[in-house]
């Protein structure tokens, strides 16, 4: 196992999870609640935990009536549990939907309802004032990133929509990398996990803000990805690959930090109206999402920029005549059912996703401008 400092600490390895029980004890917590999922108390993963805990003298709550989208009466229910249960410290375990739901917990035990009053796009994280109890993330996935991420995303009431809650104290005190709490996904869940990474680096990279320290990490994550994902794909207990795409998705979300794209602006919806896993829904965007931008009338650096990315994939053996084929290959090595039509998509609600996608916040980074008919254009082809 090894320790990084970089954004938060970062327990990476064999052994983590039982090195973060020690910390736990250290910092003197008496009674965490876990926020988790159904199917990870099912399959023994909430166990796993929870059995360590019990043997290091630590009292806890287990929270798991979470959704794959999660949406605001997770966090209410998960408030009730934490205050119920008189805990001191919060513990995401899961995917991103179990770690983004513990994040908002942690904003409305100790801030005032509504929730809605604290959605970043109108500048909620001003409000949140009060101080918030310890958090802690163990991811079971590798791609949303959210264990070393200041926000979460919740699905409001109000609107139906995707809502980011962000505020600089979400980041988790430690993230907890434990390959073998991966090693038991299934290969579809493992590859569009994987391809979330992917395109959180790729988004990122391409955002034109200066930042040199995020497009280092994208650079390298994305080199990650393409690397272990296959290996991760074929051989599930392979903890090399799981814990290369362990940090591979903390990497996409540190860069995110620069922002993201079209890409996100459209699988928003995909998730929220129609219950898309949001990696899924990533993959199947990301060649005709490409393509546009291969068409754009594009600066010297943004070509560049495009080069160096088929430049990574050439020297992973995955060169092709331009990225729009490096990426669609990528995707259907890894296993994604490719073609929004094969997830039950129709033509008919293609409108509805490009009003939805062009409310979405993420393409005002994108690398070139995007309008509606923009948006359009690329869920047809997708199809």
């Amino acid at each position: 196992m090894v320790q990084y400092n970089y954004p938060t600490t970062i327990l990476l390895g064999r052994d983590a999870l039982s090195e973060f029980i020690n910390r736990l004890k250290e910092k003197g917590h008496k009674k965490p609640l876990i926020v988790a999922d159904r199917t990870l108390e099912k399959i023994g993963i909430v166990g796993k935990l929870t059995d360590l805990l019990a043997s290091a003298g630590i009292d806890f709550d287990v929270y798991t009536d979470t959704h794959p989208n999660p949406v605001e009466e997770d966090v209410e229910k998960g408030v009730v549990a934490y205050r119920e249960g008189n805990c001191d410290s919060i513990i995401g375990l899961g995917g991103g939907s179990p770690i983004d739901v513990a994040k908002v917990i942690k904003i409305m035990v100790t801030n005032p309802p509504p929730l809605a009053q604290y959605d970043d796009c109108r500048g909620g994280d001003r409000l949140i004032t009060k101080p918030m109890p310890p958090l802690y993330a163990v991811p079971t996935t590798s791609g949303t990133g959210s264990e070393v991420g200041r926000s979460g995303v919740i699905i409001l009431r109000e609107t139906g929509r995707k809502t980011i809650f962000f505020h600089p104290n979400l980041m988790p005190a430690i993230a907890v990398l434990e390959p073998e709490l991966t090693a038991g996904m299934p290969p579809l869940l493992t590859a569009a996990t994987g391809m979330d990474a992917f395109v959180h680096c790729m988004e990122a990279y391409f955002v034109g803000m200066f930042h040199p320290m995020a497009d280092g990490i994208a650079l390298q994550g994305m080199e990650l990805v393409i690397k272990w994902l296959p290996e991760a794909c074929k051989n599930g207990v392979d903890l090399d690959a799981r814990e290369k795409m362990q940090i591979a998705a903390s990497m996409g979300a540190v860069a995110f930090q620069k922002g993201l794209g079209m890409i996100h602006s459209m699988a928003h919806p995909l998730s929220s109206l129609y219950g898309l896993h949001h990696g899924m829904a990533n993959a199947l965007l990301l060649p005709e999402s490409v393509l546009f931008l291969e068409k754009a009338k594009l600066t010297a650096e943004q070509m560049a920029k495009i080069q160096k990315v088929r430049s990574i994939f050439a020297e992973c053996g995955l060169g092709r005549g331009s990225l729009t084929e490096s990426c669609g290959d990528f995707c259907e090595m890894v296993g994604i059912p490719m073609r929004l039509s094969k997830h039950g998509i129709t033509a008919a609600e293609l409108a509805k996703l490009s009003d939805e996608a062009f409310e979405d916040g993420c393409h005002a980074s994108n690398m070139v401008p995007v309008n509606k008919a923009d948006f359009l254009k690329v869920l047809s082809a997708a199809m």
